[in-house]
């Protein structure tokens, strides 16, 4: 086949069972994300390339090596999002947002990053992500966390999450802790990988999460970030765990657990699995209390997090049932034109309907039978002249002739196996 009729390499399609299961996961995460208040948004795929190395910062690998980044005909430098909250956050200045804070915004959709595919890591992805805007409060952290672990126990894969958390501290904590860091690596400095040197200068805090192997044994014996927390850092931390506690969400801290550009402050969390190789992350986020000012908007307390939905689809690792269809089976040409209003009407109640379009008797029970039918409306000209049908139950055998009138009722048994919501009657 020519390969430019193949899906681009780090991408694929979703089927209708694969889409069920994708489906699934995003369903719950926004069903629950409604119990908590959060409110729908959605934002361009593309921005100014300037959003995302503003909030990303320009020495990142994703501003580096992964963006898909392109000039359009106008020559404007624009940027395929490789993540939601940078958007989410300039949606928020450019609406003049600031006003109505708190705000609490779920969306969901397509990311791209070019990265080299494997289990977990695709180049186009999808995430459900969640973001808490104007609340400085422990509260928020806490509820964030809550949230995401509500969605974990959901979905029913708790036993294979762990919750790893830790404080990131403020300000202050996060600059004297910055010069113990490069005090201790710059011992190392003939042992660091190329990234981590270049690290060194610009981000060091980046180097703690290096996969370099021969950085992990370096950072080992590094210092950590909670010898150097503030009172206000360390209160804000013990509220955090305290509200976590409360709630019987269980953690456990991972004091190596960082985020290396300055606006991230205070709690990180990862939901982490060891299902699915290397790629262990599947819901992550943080508070990032200077975000939105680094960004040229006022400044905004902000707590979010995202999940990969192609991840917990993995962890979930089921096939959603498909709905079970009503078929109509008509017989003889007058049968067949009274199928189609027939069709349509119980369509608009609810029910979901499958109607062959052509066949004899024989074929469309065959039909019936491959949609895995739950049941079969059947009539031809004598059950027309009595203004009845015949409705046959394919799972108990049953078969009983039901006035045309009294159908919708009788129907109703079936309600559950397509559960959509009937049009308003004018």
């Amino acid at each position: 086949m020519n390969n430019k009729l193949q899906p681009v390499r780090g991408t694929h399609d979703l089927l209708a069972e694969e889409f069920r299961s994708f489906d699934h996961v995003v369903k719950t995460a926004r069903d629950i994300a409604g119990l908590y208040g959060f409110q729908p948004i959605a934002t361009p795929i593309f921005e100014f390339t300037e959003v995302f190395k503003r909030t990303l910062g320009e020495e990142s690998d994703v501003v580096g090596k992964e963006m898909y980044t392109f000039d359009d005909r106008g020559g404007e430098s624009l940027t395929l999002r490789p993540e939601f909250t940078a958007g989410i956050a300039r949606s928020f200045i450019s609406n003049g947002l600031h006003q109505q804070v708190p705000l609490k915004f779920f969306t969901t959709g397509p990311l791209f990053r070019y990265e080299r595919p494997q289990k977990g890591r695709m180049r186009q992805f999808h995430q459900v992500n969640f973001e808490i805007l104007g609340a400085a409060e422990p509260l928020a952290d806490i509820e964030a966390i809550s949230m995401g672990w509500h969605i974990i126990q959901s979905l029913g894969v708790a036993d294979k999450i762990k919750l790893e958390i830790n404080s990131l501290g403020d300000s202050a904590s996060r600059e004297k802790y910055r010069e113990a860091l490069v005090k201790f690596l710059s011992g190392y400095k003939d042992k660091l990988s190329e990234d981590s040197l270049r690290r060194l200068e610009t981000n060091p805090m980046r180097i703690l999460d290096s996969k370099n192997e021969g950085d992990k044994e370096i950072v080992k014996d590094a210092p950590v970030i909670s010898e150097y927390y503030s009172e206000e850092a360390t209160e804000f931390f013990n509220a955090v765990k305290a509200g976590l506690d409360a709630l019987a969400v269980p953690y456990k801290i991972n004091p190596r657990l960082v985020r290396g550009l300055d606006y991230y402050c205070h709690t990180a969390f990862e939901f982490t699995t060891d299902a699915l190789g290397a790629q262990n992350a599947v819901l992550a986020g943080g508070r990032y209390d200077g975000l939105i000012g680094t960004m040229g908007g006022p400044a905004t307390p902000a707590v979010g997090f995202a999940g990969g939905i192609e991840r917990l689809m993995a962890l979930v690792n089921k096939t959603m049932p498909a709905a079970r269809p009503i078929a109509i089976i008509p017989i003889g040409e007058l049968a067949e034109k009274q199928a189609i209003p027939l069709a349509a009407e119980l369509r608009k109640s609810g029910f979901y309907i499958e109607l062959g379009y052509n066949g004899n008797i024989k074929k469309r029970f065959k039909k019936a039978d491959n949609a895995n039918a739950i049941a079969a409306i059947i009539f031809g000209d004598d059950e027309l002249a009595k203004g009845v049908v015949k409705l046959k139950d394919f799972d108990g055998g049953e078969e009983v002739n039901i006035e045309i009138g009294s159908l919708l009722d009788r129907l109703s048994i079936y309600r559950d196996v397509s559960p959509i919501k009937p049009l308003a009657k004018k």
